[in-house]
């Protein structure tokens, strides 16, 4: 099997594609952007195009340089490839309605605003052409029901997709957590700094508990290093909101972490609910950021029951050994086990299932509405406390 580590510790691997991307305007080209900006036609980003223009400029979709042409999104969406056949597994589009698509011309500049009307970014437009939402659902999301949220997207964005290069006007700092704004290029810094060799990146837009706890420290046993990642972008709104998830990371290194073996940085992107297919793009933009490893665990970026439960660990499996660059880490459902006292899987635990504490999100959501803190066995105690304060506060 290829490895891909490479063998000096002051080296991280090569990001997809080999090159890590940068589209961040130097301060010439932002200021050419700037004194155009009045006379360029405007398309207005929501938020998960923004994240995406973020992530497309700092490096973390490396090897896109852009929003995606036809050819390249069709192979992505029918074989989960770039046109040049790397493995790409969701497509990456800006999608408007053909009434903003008709007066811009391919070749010229579009300014690139966010939702309140700030200046952004420039897209070099090179293509505008229609696609299939239908079937776009279909081969990403494996369904075409619009109460899925990642098919409502499609469904709810235009028909047009503009596809060409980017530039983000400037890299400002996170407006919540800048001091966990590492980029590509600083994260992997970090790595060489401190001698990582291997590094394995954690994905969650769920706050952390002991499964969670579990599974990381079991993957910190044998590698140099964790890269702890929240996604802080677009996600539904009965999700746990990103500042309150921070906190809990934040309680989780301070008391139950080694720190000089975590870094805790944020993921800028949106979460697309696509499981399996989610799986192989996070683990993607991981590589990017320098993991050489990356956790997948029960039901990964699944939502209701849309996929099954080791899903997006079986699609690893369709790409050749090496091919990817990054190596998957799988781990079955953790629980606590009665019988054992500890945190254990299936593959561990002799345990029988009314032996086994575990709980859904649904359920924790439900005990802290009603003011119950989930057991210690769950959850760990300050973190509870931190989920049952900020469900007070919006409740």
């Amino acid at each position: 099997m290829q490895s891909p580590v490479l063998s000096h510790p002051s080296q991280t691997i090569p990001a997809h594609g080999g090159q890590l991307v940068n589209r961040i305007a130097t301060p010439e080209q932002r200021q050419e952007f700037l004194e155009k900006a009045e006379f360029l036609p405007r398309v207005t980003l929501d938020k998960r195009a923004v994240s995406d223009l973020e992530m497309i400029a700092i490096g973390g979709f490396s090897p896109l340089t852009g929003f995606m042409t036809k050819e390249d999104y069709q192979s992505v969406v029918d074989r989960m490839r770039l046109a040049n056949n790397l493995p790409w597994s969701v497509p990456i589009t800006l999608s408007v309605t053909s009434e903003v698509a008709a007066p811009l011309q391919e070749g010229g500049l579009v300014r690139l605003d966010d939702t309140s009307g700030q200046f952004i970014g420039v897209l070099e437009l090179t293509e505008k052409y229609p696609y299939d939402k239908t079937h776009e659902a279909v081969q990403v999301y494996r369904t075409d029901e619009d109460k899925h949220p990642g098919v409502k997207v499609v469904y709810d964005q235009g028909e047009i997709n503009l596809a060409g290069s980017v530039w983000l006007l400037e890299r400002l700092p996170h407006p919540q957590f800048p001091p966990y704004q590492i980029d590509p290029e600083k994260s992997r810094a970090m790595f060489s700094e401190r001698g990582w060799k291997t590094v394995v990146g954690f994905q969650t837009r769920n706050p952390i508990h002991r499964a969670h706890e579990y599974i990381i420290k079991c993957a910190l046993e044998t590698v140099d290093g964790l890269l702890l990642h929240p996604l802080v972008g677009a996600t539904k709104s009965d999700d746990i909101p990103a500042d309150v998830r921070m906190r809990c990371y934040e309680i989780m290194l301070e008391n139950y972490f080694p720190n000089n073996r975590v870094i805790l940085a944020i993921n800028p992107a949106a979460m697309r609910y696509a499981g399996p297919r989610e799986a192989i793009f996070h683990a993607l933009v991981r590589k990017n950021y320098g993991c050489t490893h990356f956790i997948v665990g029960r039901d990964h970026a699944g939502v209701g029951d849309y996929y099954g439960t080791y899903d997006a660990q079986h699609i690893f499996g369709e790409f050749e050994p090496g091919e990817l660059g990054i190596m998957p880490m799988k781990f079955e459902h953790a629980f606590y086990c009665t019988r054992t006292q500890g945190m254990a899987t299936a593959k561990t635990s002799p345990s029988t299932p009314e032996q086994r504490i575990h709980l859904s999100g649904t359920k924790v959501r439900k005990m802290l509405r009603q003011g119950e803190l989930p057991p210690p066995e769950f959850s760990r105690p300050e973190v509870a406390a931190e989920l049952a304060k900020a469900m007070h506060e919006t409740s």
